[in-house]
């Protein structure tokens, strides 16, 4: 055997799961189609947003939560209703246990911190026991992406400089070793040298094959929302059809290859349909990757109109329900949406998901991160206003809607739809009570001080020159995350189609749905995607160490 375990893929879920087996005291082997820049993959590059449960930064910010509020939480957004839902249910209820107890302790002893303030992302609008976040609960890492995964990667250095660990770049995994039923290791394409810059597009040339062989493999891999092909194939029927146009959240190397390998090799492949892509996408005007889309992270406050300028219905507001508005607006007819705002509001309310986009918190900057509750808006936000290609600047309403109509690119926006809507927006200002529901959200979310603080603008008029200038921002669909995946017991042991666990074989993070195939069903509450990923990586680094002992 080359290792007690191989495990494919060096990202978040493929760290913690080896830094669990290091600790084990078992030799593990780590196979990536990259280089060494990308350790860490999608988690480097994410906000660093956690999911916890009544939180000490909860409690001291007036928040009162619970695991059973956040289990009903939970299970009215996952809204659970296949046969092959029983292991994401009960990788459901494990993890809400989880971050209701152990996971801040845990991360916390390895030296992670998070910023005093909690976000509240997917605030539902349906009721109790609908979808969505009852309380705030999006806890932002000091350090972002980079600090969540920094606790991982050191535990794996150090067994690397044990001599436990070993790296194997550009090695890109094209099959799994079978041998009697159970799987031996793996076998592939050593890709020829590439230096790109982390998330740079490398090399598919090949300089040479490889096998190797392990009492167990964890198939760590990540996703598809880098190959647009696989998010078209996938794409739930319940969502209408899949836009033309979509930008990519994520480097290309989040091909969905590994997950399509592990299907045709026996493993259990479900939910696929279930994804989640984001509606705030922009195009970045200083791409890394191809195609590179950012997320606006947007508080309540900016109007929502779909292509033609028709206002998105209750609750579709910023910030509420990310999967139900993609939905409705896949009934446009249009690939994008329009966002109309002002300068009060963008210097309060968006923030740009990303840890390069956040240069203050992912260098842990106190004293510019402190800025952001000072006016002006962030430093990287400026920037798109200034530069990005989706966004029109304007001091007076007649000359934006001409401007949008240009870049929508013909006579698709109706211009006095948009007037309309905005001008009926305004008057329901002049009154503390308002039967405008969005309104009556931002007034509320005020009510919360974290919002207050620094996430929601005062309520204005937009068309009050004191408040411009006026702002549009063309929104698209954003590709980012798998839902469904290789179905998993709770140790992490991948299933084959007849439910029995595949011997030495096991899967963790994105590809396995983030634990058991799809433990968010049909939604996500956000800040639950690290979490998965760290979750599922030391349940399934935990128990293939047990299993070669």
């Amino acid at each position: 055997m080359d290792a007690d375990i191989i495990v494919v893929g060096a990202g978040l879920a493929g760290l913690v799961a080896a830094a669990e087996a290091v600790d084990a005291g078992r030799k593990v082997l780590i196979v990536e189609q990259e280089n060494d820049q990308n350790v860490g993959a999608q988690a480097f590059w994410s906000f660093g947003g956690l999911f916890f449960v009544d939180s000490p930064e909860q409690r001291r910010m007036g928040i009162k939560d619970s695991p059973e509020l956040a289990l009903q939480d939970w299970m009215g957004t996952a809204q659970f209703d296949r046969p092959e839902d029983y292991w994401p249910r009960k990788w459901a209820e494990a993890y809400v246990d989880f971050a209701s107890d152990e996971k801040r302790r845990w991360l916390h002893a390895q030296g992670m911190r998070w910023f005093p303030m909690v976000g509240w992302a997917e605030r539902g609008g349906y009721g109790a026991i609908g979808h969505g976040n009852s309380v705030p609960r999006f806890h932002i890492t000091w350090g972002t992406g980079p600090g969540v995964v920094e606790p991982f990667e050191r535990r794996v250095r150090q067994g690397v400089d044990a001599g436990q660990v070993e790296f194997r770049f550009r090695h890109q995994v094209d099959s799994l070793v079978i041998e009697s039923g159970g799987v031996t290791g793996v076998r592939g394409t050593v890709l020829a040298p590439d230096a790109a810059d982390r998330g740079v597009g490398s090399t598919r040339g090949s300089a040479g094959e490889f096998e190797l062989t392990a009492q167990a493999v964890i198939v760590s891999s990540g996703g598809i929302g880098g190959n647009t092909d696989l998010v078209r194939k996938y794409w739930p029927s319940s969502l209408g059809s899949p836009p033309d146009s979509m930008v990519c959240g994520v480097p290309a190397h989040v091909d969905g290859r590994m997950r399509e390998i592990a299907a045709d090799a026996g493993a259990h492949l479900i939910n696929a349909d279930r994804m989640w892509h984001y509606v705030e996408g922009i195009k970045n005007w200083n791409p890394i990757w191809a195609n590179h889309g950012i997320r606006i992270l947007p508080g309540p406050s900016s109007l929502w109109l779909d292509a033609t300028g028709k206002r998105l219905p209750v609750p579709l507001f910023p910030g509420f329900d990310t999967l139900g508005t993609l939905k409705y607006l896949r009934t446009t007819g249009h690939d994008y949406s329009w966002f109309i705002l002002t300068q009060k509001v963008i210097e309060k309310e968006f923030a740009l998901s990303g840890s390069e986009q956040n240069p203050d918190l992912t260098g842990k900057d106190v004293r510019m991160t402190l800025k952001r509750v000072l006016p002006g808006a962030p430093g990287p936000v400026e920037d798109f206003k200034k530069h990005g290609a989706d966004f029109i600047v304007a001091d007076d309403l007649d000359d934006l809607v001409r401007r949008m109509a240009e870049l929508g690119g013909g006579d698709v926006l109706d211009a006095d739809r948009v007037r309309a809507e905005v001008v009926a927006r305004d008057r329901e200002m002049d009154n503390d009570f308002t039967k405008d529901l969005q309104i009556a959200a931002l007034r509320s979310a005020r009510s919360y001080r974290g919002d207050k603080l620094g996430r929601v603008a005062t309520p204005h008029k937009f068309l009050d020159p004191k408040n411009g200038p006026l702002i549009a921002v063309r929104l698209h669909v954003l590709t980012r995350k798998s839902l469904g995946g290789l179905e998993t017991n709770l140790d992490g042991q991948a299933l084959g189609t007849d439910g029995v666990p595949i011997d030495g074989l096991y899967a963790a993070g994105e590809v396995a749905g983030f634990g058991g195939g799809g433990m968010h069903g049909y939604r996500s509450l956000e800040g639950t995607f690290l979490g998965g990923c760290i979750y599922s990586g030391r349940q399934a680094g935990r128990a293939a160490a047990r299993a070669t002992a």
